[in-house]
């Protein structure tokens, strides 16, 4: 009897009109991903809308706006679960992290649905959508450009190949020699290269090289006669 009596006709109204946003809304988030061909698509996201604006719709009839509240907190915290399976790391490389966030943005737009926030759910979408659209051609735009070795952030690494026997000179000549050019050595590792050869590279404290001038130093430490080759590059992996 307690379910026949929590039928309310206006109350269901407004809950249809909510899940309807939400699933439209999400619909859309979720059209631009699969389009895309991107691992959270259409179904994801508007599953997320709908999910959050049930639970944010419930809380609120339920409760009120306090409840609806707290158990907004308790969809951010569930969503970034939910994101966190999304992103996968091979190697130095990460993926996944503009899926996540757009979960994040489809929860967000479901849960203003469910507060019946209707207007506030249509701005989140638009917003999340033109992120996801608009700034893709500014971001493959900087990534096309050459890296600024001056001003870019990234961990440095300069590189040996030397004959066995003579790692121990031209590891501190290798030390001393960016030392003097102001660029410290944070720490060393020797592999073996071959059978007459080892690896010795150095990663530097620096953040940011000039990279003519540490071509210098790499040039200077090829024209050691132990030395077979010489060379440094830059990552962002850390």
């Amino acid at each position: 009897m307690e379910a026949i009596n929590n039928i309310n006709l206006p109350s269901l109204l407004d809950t249809f009109v909510s899940l309807c946003a939400a699933f439209v809304l999400g619909g859309l988030i979720g059209f631009e991903r699969q389009v895309r061909q991107r691992t959270a698509g259409l179904r994801t996201n508007t599953l997320v809308a709908v999910g959050a604006a049930v639970f944010v719709d419930m809380a609120n009839r339920l409760g009120g706006h306090e409840a609806a509240v707290h158990v907004v907190a308790y969809v951010v915290s569930g969503i970034g679960f939910l994101g966190a399976g999304a992103i996968m790391k091979e190697g130095a490389n990460i993926t996944g992290l503009n899926t996540a966030a757009t979960l994040w943005g489809s929860a967000a737009v479901g849960a203003c649905a469910g507060a019946d926030l209707i207007g506030e759910a249509l701005l989140a979408a638009v917003f999340v959508l033109a992120s996801n659209t608009l700034l893709r051609p500014v971001v493959n735009r900087i990534n096309r450009r050459p890296v600024d070795e001056e001003t870019s952030e990234a961990t440095y690494r300069v590189y040996l190949v030397c004959q066995r026997g003579a790692e121990s000179d031209m590891r501190e000549n290798l030390v001393n020699w960016l030392e003097e050019a102001n660029y410290p050595v944070r720490d060393v590792d020797i592999h073996p290269f071959g059978q007459h050869e080892l690896e010795i590279h150095a990663t530097l404290f620096a953040t940011a090289v000039d990279s003519e001038e540490l071509d210098r130093v790499v040039a200077r430490l090829e024209a050691l006669p132990p030395i077979s080759q010489a060379f440094w590059n830059s990552s962002s992996e850390e």
